[in-house]
């Protein structure tokens, strides 16, 4: 190998390259340190090309530059880009590098559709069925907040459930402003007319399409409940297989058992005459009356 000249001249190249890459690497690696290409800048801009609202630069920089690691060189876009979507209001971000030393973030805010759980937990709900903290005064100036609340892994199905029941009550002209899924997936609705209704369990594709019946019967009933009971009813139970009760905000009714004790205090001539109002509890309305609204 030592007489081969042009092998050793091979070698001797290859080591001179060598050593000239290990130089260039190492001029790379001091340069890209200096503090000039640190980030300082970020440009923040809407994905849609609109007006943001709630996010704006300084309160990106203030949350975000402290929490990036490395340069413009050694920034890792994908670690960059979640803790730009970790800001209040972000849902989602893009992030490309800008030279020497900035980032240009394009962002997409949470548009809020209601709370979500307690009204004071600061948690909101977006249109997509994702759940995030933010300021819930800030989500008020866009719009009245709906209420809605389930079980965890839940929210997708609520904000499903809510569209259907907007179809649904659209004969009443009114809407839902709450939706609660309970424990036992019991579902309760308060609509804009003030009313409460009680819709009932929905686990299997047969209970859903009972409970669509059911408030299609409601529905169908509502300009006769109406006549005889006034539209200020604040309460409808639909879990009833055939019927369903009400409570209006100016009457109430006895139940069979009540009525009953009243008959019999009256006739014994003890107490008070009844007078036929509860302010408890709704019932379901006598049979004869049931009839009237089905």
């Amino acid at each position: 190998m030592w007489h081969n000249a042009r092998l050793l001249n091979l070698i001797a190249s290859a080591l001179y390259a060598l050593v000239a890459l290990m130089a260039l690497a190492a001029g790379l690696l001091w340069l890209a340190q200096r503090p000039v290409f640190a980030i300082t800048h970020v440009v923040v801009a809407s994905m849609d090309g609109g007006a943001l609202r709630h996010v704006n630069a300084p309160s990106v920089r203030s949350n975000a530059l402290g929490k990036l690691t490395g340069n413009f060189f050694t920034l890792d876009l994908n670690a960059a880009r979640l803790v730009f979507e970790s800001v209040p209001w972000v849902r989602r971000a893009s992030v490309r590098r800008e030279w020497p030393n900035g980032l240009a973030v394009e962002v997409e805010e949470h548009e809020a559709l209601g709370t979500w759980g307690a009204a004071d937990s600061g948690r909101l709900i977006n249109t997509y069925g994702e759940v995030f903290v933010a300021n819930t005064a800030e989500a008020e100036e866009d719009a009245q907040l709906l209420a809605l609340d389930g079980p965890p892994d839940s929210e997708g199905d609520v904000i499903e459930k809510l569209e259907v029941m907007r179809e649904w009550f659209k004969p009443l002209k009114a809407e839902p402003l709450s939706v609660a899924l309970s424990g036992r997936y019991a579902w309760r609705t308060k609509l804009s007319n003030g009313m409460v209704v009680e819709l009932g369990r929905e686990q299997n594709d047969e209970e859903r399409a009972a409970m669509e019946q059911r408030v299609k019967r409601f529905v169908a009933a509502w300009p006769q409940v109406t006549e005889q009971w006034g539209k200020q009813i604040d309460y409808a139970d639909l879990r009833y297989p055939n019927g369903f009760a009400i409570r209006t905000a100016s009457a109430r009714f006895l139940t069979d058992a009540q009525a009953a004790a009243a008959a019999k205090a009256a006739a014994a001539g003890k107490g008070s005459t009844a007078t036929g109002t509860s302010t408890n509890n709704p019932t379901r309305l006598k049979s004869k009356n049931a009839e009237k609204t089905r």
